[in-house]
């Protein structure tokens, strides 16, 4: 029998070198399970279902093995147009998912599913990717569904617009089918909703038609108030969706943007420190950054808000919503336009919590003495970090409590 290997005396350099025992993490469970894989896995599930869709599509006769089939209340034929459907619905909602919108998180996990009707009724193998997908995206948005919480807020004209297309929707699709013995070519609920939307699209086949002098004006109303609230719908939701793209192309806040702030941080100026510092706060609360400099605004995160103006100017602080803060942060280039900055921020709201970075580590009391709550000087926290790393041997990461523990 082979004899034991010799004992060695604690913190022997060869058992540090031939007996481990720390564990190598090969993959971090807890970075590869968050928001962001969940809305990459639901875009993933998207272009999955738009190739499945085409596939079924692509074939004369579909083969319906599925378990699925013997419960399906419609036929499953009709299965075939959902995959492209469904594809470009999830499309729209992994953008909202991007920016956070929980009415995007509640619509993915409803949708997810739907995607899955296909596969589930055809089982063919070449859908399997598809299934793997939705199961592990719809797994992932359940768990992380605390990082979505950015409301969607729809003015009162965009929420009435939602409601009237809905409305002219129902109208439409209810009394065509209670007056389907007055057309031809209507018989069911689908060719119901079928002649609502080519009617209100102004397409008009004419496979289906009105026979009655009832019949045509109810084809009249549906026309008029269809047309009407789609025209409506495209100005209160396309319009200030390109406004807003075109305020963002110049650093500017719409007023109506400006006046949903609630409870936000305000990044006063724009310097080296404020990639790191946005990356912090953008996944915690709202951030609007006021800076002068459009260029250095346009290369931030587009989920971060930004106004153009002078961040040592009350009325623009007052424009950006300083009385509802929950805090202020100064970090520009310059230590005297942080003084003016901190001036300002504090004869705007006296009660905010101001706090700034010092460039030059002497003018720690003077931004204090202006009005700061707290003040940080980003040079000698390096210098300790750089210190205690070499002296310890860990990196900057760790010492700030941001490493991964295996």
């Amino acid at each position: 029998m082979a004899s034991d290997p010799p004992e060695l005396p604690p913190d022997s350099s060869l058992e540090t070198l031939f007996y481990h025992t720390e564990r190598v993490q090969l993959v971090d469970w807890r970075a590869v399970s968050k928001a962001k894989t969940a809305v990459a896995l639901t875009g993933t599930a998207a272009v999955l279902t738009f190739v499945t869709g085409l596939s079924h599509l692509s074939r004369p006769e579909g083969r319906y093995d599925g378990p699925l089939v013997a419960v399906l209340p419609v036929d499953p034929g009709l299965l075939r147009f959902t995959g492209v459907l469904v594809a470009f619905v999830l499309a729209g909602l992994v953008f909202g998912l991007t920016r956070r919108t929980r009415l995007a998180w509640y619509l993915s996990l409803l949708v997810l599913p739907i995607a899955a009707l296909l596969p589930l009724t055809t089982f063919r193998t070449t859908d399997v990717p598809l299934l793997a997908a939705v199961a592990l995206a719809t797994t992932l948005l359940a768990i992380n569904g605390d990082a979505f919480d950015r409301r969607l807020e729809l003015s009162s004209l965009q929420l009435a617009s939602l409601a009237s297309i809905v409305g002219v929707g129902v109208y439409g699709t209810v009394g065509s089918y209670v007056l389907r013995d007055q057309f031809a070519g209507l018989d069911s609920w689908g060719d119901a909703v079928y002649y609502v939307v080519v009617t209100i699209a102004t397409v008009g086949y004419g496979d289906v038609t009105p026979l009655s002098t009832g019949a045509k004006w109810f084809s009249l109303s549906v026309i008029l108030f269809g047309t009407g609230a789609f025209t409506v719908a495209i100005g209160a939701l396309i319009v200030p969706a390109i406004e807003k793209r075109m305020a963002a192309a110049v650093g500017q806040m719409t007023p109506s943007e400006l006046s949903l702030l609630d409870a936000h941080v305000l990044v006063l100026g724009s310097g080296d420190l404020t990639p790191s510092l946005l990356e912090t706060l953008a996944d915690e609360t709202d951030v609007v950054v006021v800076t002068t400099d459009s260029e250095s605004a346009a290369e931030l995160d587009a989920a971060v808000d930004v106004l153009t103006g002078d961040p040592t100017d009350e009325a623009v602080l007052e424009d950006a919503r300083i009385d509802a803060a929950a805090g202020v942060v100064v970090a520009t280039r310059d230590d005297a336009r942080d003084v003016l900055a901190i001036l300002a921020a504090r004869n705007a709201n006296p009660d905010v919590r101001i706090v700034a970075a010092a460039t030059d580590r002497t003018h720690l009391e003077k931004l204090e003495q202006v009005g700061a709550d707290e003040v940080i000087s980003p040079t000698a926290i390096g210098g300790r970090l750089l210190g205690r790393s070499v002296l310890e041997g860990t990196s900057a990461d760790d010492l700030l409590g941001g490493g991964n523990s295996s």
